[in-house]
């Protein structure tokens, strides 16, 4: 449990630093990213090309991170606050001009041989688009 609860907080770290390469070492090479209101993807190239992604559009920081694991250390869940600006127009979302938000959100994972196999992010986007609107 403790391994867990300290690998996904290297995860989160290195979420705040903006490491992609810091968090995609917490990840197993087959890793399934499910992402909010999105399509599953696989492997550390995919999660790459959506860190890329959101690095574009979104500047954001996780504030009052809370993590918890099983006691086998298979799952863990953490919830948080995402601070963030939203830098350039994301497919489908309203125009972004700069706008700023904070939301709630939380993580689920599956972990292995130490490693991440499994990323589930939630936050609530009708929330978020209600503040950038």
């Amino acid at each position: 449990m403790h391994d867990t609860i300290a690998l996904i907080t290297r995860y989160y770290a290195a979420f705040n630093a903006s490491d992609t390469e810091g968090m995609i070492a917490c990840l197993a090479p087959d890793v399934a990213h499910h992402v909010n209101e999105g399509a599953v993807r696989v492997g550390t190239d995919a999660f790459r090309a959506f860190c890329a992604h959101m690095d574009r559009c979104y500047a954001e920081n996780l504030t009052d991170i809370t993590v918890m694991a099983t006691q086998d250390g298979t799952h863990a869940a953490a919830e948080f606050i995402v601070n963030g600006t939203y830098l350039q127009t994301d497919e489908g979302l309203p125009e972004a001009r700069g706008q700023t938000y904070s939301l709630p959100a939380g993580g689920f994972f599956g972990v292995e041989n130490g490693k991440i196999t499994r990323v589930v992010t939630y936050y609530n986007l009708a929330d978020w688009t209600a503040q950038v609107s």
